[in-house]
């Protein structure tokens, strides 16, 4: 690839796969820029349109979900074609919902690198994307809302069912179901977060 053609911008703030992507598509002579949150990628996008973002969906400050949101109804980045990866947004109303705001593809954490490149791959050859009509805001953000509303109760219940297990277990030390309780935790912690944002903008925007 020609790096003077464009760049590609990752968002994630896990930074072992933010360096996991970013290298292997650096070894294919793409030209890379990095972010951590959907605020420091707007601020890239808005000095240099990328031909794809390819974006976390759970992130601090400015979620996946919100960045494609301002990118689609921004006329002037509304046709940058979207990758979303994930490893909690993966029901088939988690897809529907991020379609409806215009999203391209979906990858599944872990990711498969060569699915990864390929998706890559098609999506230059094909050319200009053409998003769909971008939703008004409170659309947006009631269905957002729903989404998390979701994750959180699917949470709730995974915590509780691996505390269950781990306690029923207390003289082995299953140092894999701590993890997933310590990650689930804090997952939840950001989801409340998001759901609070959330509910002051439908509020705000029911006010209007």
């Amino acid at each position: 690839m020609n790096t003077e053609q464009g760049y590609l911008l990752l968002v994630e703030d896990d930074l072992d796969i933010l360096a996991l992507l970013e290298t292997t598509l650096i070894f294919k002579d793409y030209r890379v820029l990095t972010a951590q949150n959907g605020v420091e990628a707007l601020e890239l996008i808005q000095k240099e349109h990328p031909m794809i973002v390819i974006a976390d969906i759970m992130m601090p400050h400015l979620d996946g979900f919100g960045l494609l949101h301002r990118l689609r109804i921004d006329p002037d980045t509304r046709n940058i074609p979207v990758i979303f990866i994930t490893a909690t947004y993966v029901a088939p109303d988690d897809r529907e919902f991020a379609l409806r705001l215009g999203l391209t593809q979906f990858i599944q954490k872990p990711v498969d690198l060569g699915t990864f490149l390929d998706t890559i791959e098609k999506l230059l050859n094909l050319g200009p994307h053409v998003a769909v009509a971008p939703q008004d805001e409170f659309k947006f953000y009631d269905g957002f809302r729903q989404r998390l509303e979701t994750k959180l109760d699917e949470k709730m219940k995974q915590i509780i069912r691996d505390e269950h297990l781990l306690g029923s277990h207390p003289e082995t030390s299953n140092q894999d179901l701590q993890d997933s309780i310590r990650r689930a935790i804090r997952e939840r912690k950001e989801l409340d977060t998001l759901l609070e944002q959330v509910q002051k903008q439908i509020d705000r925007l029911g006010g209007e």
